[in-house]
């Protein structure tokens, strides 16, 4: 007999709940074989990283590109290299790419996630500069022309920034004090609205406060309200390309 089926047919949440689950705890075991067997600290990273970016490829939809790269503006100005890009890709291109390395153009930026070991007061200030690098670079919005006439430029709507990682230094993880204590600390442009540790739970704070996963359960309930965060936001801005061409124009004679 079918257990899946059955639990399905006999309580449809809990047979959700126990997959998302398993799901969760298949990630668990990758990330601790690459902790377990990987002796550069460099490449175990690289390969950290792209588990997390699969997973996000597996339930964000198509309309959304998972990648890492480097944002760049009109003006020439970068960010640091970021780990998952949360990007436009349909109506956006990527600059100069080469093998792994891409630029994305600052319009067309959805969300950015650090991956690290683990999540401590360290590691969520080093993923609220990265967020910094990529919040401060200007974006530009032009018109959008339809059948019946045009659009006007698009608000600018906050790049979200998160961090994920497989563990949690906290003895009471994000349920405690230390933890909502600095993270509270990174404020304005280095604030950090997601994030998850697979062994403990994941939180964000969409609605304005400090929410927060039951255990057990952190990834789905992170992949979930992240899905819902991007709904939220629409489609990117339409970028002004003659900005970008400028910069060409300017060292023409």
């Amino acid at each position: 007999m079918n257990k899946a089926k059955t639990e399905a047919r006999v309580d449809g949440k809990s047979f959700i709940r126990s997959a998302l689950a398993a799901e969760q705890e298949v990630l668990a075991v990758q990330l601790k074989l690459s902790s377990k067997s990987i002796t550069h600290d460099g490449v175990m990273g690289e390969v950290n990283e792209q588990h997390f970016i699969q997973i996000l490829r597996k339930y964000l939809p198509m309309r959304y590109a998972i990648d890492q790269g480097i944002v760049i503006d009109s003006n020439g100005a970068t960010s640091d290299h970021i780990d998952i890009i949360v990007f436009d890709h349909q109506y956006t291109p990527t600059l100069l790419d080469q093998h792994a390395h891409r630029f994305i153009p600052a319009e067309a930026v959805y969300c950015v996630l650090e991956v690290k070991p683990t999540i401590n007061k360290t590691y969520l200030e080093y993923a609220g500069e990265k967020a910094k690098s990529v919040r401060e670079l200007e974006r530009t919005s032009v018109p959008i022309r339809h059948a019946g006439g045009e659009f006007p430029p698009k608000a600018l709507f906050p790049i979200v920034a998160g961090i994920v990682a497989p563990d949690i230094d906290w003895a009471d993880g994000m349920a405690g004090d230390p933890f909502s204590t600095n993270l509270k600390a990174l404020v304005t442009i280095s604030a950090l609205d997601c994030g998850l540790a697979l062994s403990d739970r994941s939180f964000d704070t969409f609605d304005g406060s400090l929410t927060l996963s039951p255990r057990g359960h952190s990834l789905a309930f992170f992949l979930f309200r992240l899905l819902q965060r991007l709904q939220s936001l629409g489609t990117v801005p339409a970028i002004d390309w003659n900005r970008y061409a400028n910069v060409i124009g300017a060292a023409g004679g």
